[in-house]
């Protein structure tokens, strides 16, 4: 069903701007953003679908894949496989084909957040009363999202996700006020540049140890010092900054055209299509409803480090996950000897085992996710599946380049990117919201 609506929709569309005829009769542009209006109005429909579900069964008795149940259930629903079906065949059709000269460029393709908000996912992020879709935390379906764009690219799955983090982060703890002042820029036509910075650059970071720190003033907050791997090139509308305060980490919201902000590109190994680099705050003075937290006994920092850890997660196992379809492909159609080499012991259990860790992987993320949508304690959980990915995405990454030989080496197959990208997750510390 899903397929049928929106994922066979999307690849017609993408297939025929892609053609020749599109070329010729000077319709490629109309037709993509036939696909994407398409989408968005696929995301709005699905999330109609959903409220009428849930307004359906609010008296009846539980479905079969409610979290409700007190059962160890991580079956998708109806409802997520649609939006699952939905981000795929968009990472397919769009992204991946993008991945490799944007990479390349260490820019964003032209256009690209434009054609990404037409997803709709932002709103996805804003509550109904606000204007948006959300039918409240949702941190599985996030996770099944950044999973599908991350299949397509994870450098240009951040670059779309930073924005969408932003709002899940002032959903969750802003203030009425807060929530009213700055969620409808993700509404908007043009789409909203926000991303959350953390990271910094001194040895053995600790997120709960920040060199950036805040200070009270007369009419507000001063906030002084550098975040590090912060994406989307210094261009934001808004920034959410970790800094010290009052011997504690907090979360500021800050204009991105307030005095005394500056940013330096620092293109790393990974990421580069996301265009990361170093942001610094000189004595950056925000006012009073700066402060993220709507009450301060519900605000929890280390909720919103494993929320990001967690969204790292979800990106790790899409990019595992194209890196395993890809090197599957590869090994029945590469001949050596007079066979494939899929043929060899050597490379078969290589694959299975990369099969193997992937599930691994996604089953502890998508259970933490589950434990947080249910309002439960899951930091354990969310530790133990990023531990977990820290590892095995790394493996996974080596043995997609060591499945490929030489090939694996260069850059006429993405396995060296997805190498790089992989490696950012034993790297850094939240700077995402799931």
């Amino acid at each position: 069903m899903a397929k049928d609506i929106q994922g066979t929709g999307l690849s017609l569309a993408s297939q025929f701007a892609g053609s020749k005829w599109a070329n010729k009769l000077g319709l490629r542009k109309p037709a993509e953003k036939l696909a994407y209006t398409s989408t968005k109005a696929g995301f709005k429909f699905i999330g109609k679908l959903t409220q009428k579900k849930q307004a359906k069964n609010s008296d009846a008795s539980v479905s079969k894949n409610s979290r409700e149940k007190k059962i160890f259930d991580l079956s998708l629903t109806d409802e997520q496989e649609m939006i699952k079906d939905t981000v795929r065949s968009y990472a397919s059709e769009v992204v991946r084909d993008l991945a490799h000269d944007a990479n390349e460029n260490i820019a964003l393709p032209e256009n690209f957040l434009e054609d990404s908000a037409a997803l709709g996912l932002n709103f996805f992020s804003v509550p109904e009363a606000l204007g948006g879709a959300a039918q409240g935390h949702t941190p599985t379906t996030s996770a099944i999202i950044s999973e599908e764009l991350a299949w397509g690219d994870f450098s240009l799955a951040l670059a779309t996700l930073a924005p969408v983090s932003v709002a899940n982060a002032i959903v969750r703890w802003g203030s009425e006020k807060q929530q009213n002042k700055w969620l409808p820029l993700w509404l908007a036509d043009d789409p909203v540049r926000a991303c959350i910075a953390v990271q910094e650059q001194h040895p053995l970071f600790e997120a709960n140890k920040l060199s950036c720190k805040a200070k009270r003033t007369g009419k507000g907050f001063e906030i002084s010092g550098e975040k590090v791997l912060v994406p989307l090139g210094g261009n934001c509308q808004v920034y959410l900054v970790a800094a010290q305060y009052g011997g504690k980490p907090h979360l500021f919201i800050v204009p991105g055209d307030s005095n005394g902000i500056s940013f330096k590109k620092s293109p790393a190994m990974g990421l580069r299509a996301a265009e990361t680099g170093t942001l610094i705050l000189n004595n950056v003075k925000v006012d009073s409803d700066a402060l993220l937290s709507a009450d301060k006994n519900r605000f929890s920092y280390k909720e919103f480090i494993d929320y990001g850890q967690l969204h790292w997660c979800s990106l790790a196992i899409g990019t595992c996950q194209a890196a395993l379809d890809y090197c599957i492909t590869y090994a029945n159609e590469r001949i050596a000897f007079g066979e494939p080499i899929s043929h060899r012991q050597s490379v078969a259990f290589m694959i299975s085992n990369m099969a193997i860790e992937i599930e691994s992987m996604r089953l502890l993320t998508w259970r933490a996710a589950a434990l947080a949508e249910q309002g439960k304690p899951f930091h354990r959980e969310a530790y133990l599946a990023h531990l977990l990915c820290v590892e095995k995405a790394m493996e996974i990454g080596t043995n997609a380049v060591q499945v490929l030989g030489g090939h694996g080496f260069t850059k006429e197959h993405p396995a060296e990117r997805w190498y790089r990208d992989l490696r950012i997750l034993g790297s850094i510390t939240s700077g995402l919201h799931l």
